[in-house]
């Protein structure tokens, strides 16, 4: 399944409200408060390519507090359950 990392800086005044937010959009699995050059890391999960490229922009960066935003999308994933083998996310 198509996965994307989207890495947030945030109105630090509205980084709990964005996250609760955020999580109510269908696509979303989780969100992280991380420490760094960014406030929040956001996953999602979708069937292609093309909807999460429709629940980032008409969604997810629409949410407010959000001031800027990188995108990453997943190619393979290791996972402890599967015994560290890697899994492909298309």
């Amino acid at each position: 399944m198509p996965t994307a990392i989207i890495l947030l800086k945030n109105d630090p005044k509205k980084i709990t409200g964005t996250a609760e937010k955020l999580l109510e959009i269908p696509a979303v699995t989780d969100v992280y408060s991380i420490s760094g050059r960014y406030d929040l890391l956001v996953m999602i999960k979708c069937d292609s390519i093309e909807m999460i490229e429709s629940v980032v922009t008409d969604h997810l960066l629409k949410t407010d507090g959000i001031v800027d935003s990188e995108t990453m999308f997943a190619f393979k994933s290791y996972d402890k359950r599967e015994g560290g083998k890697a899994i492909d996310v298309d």
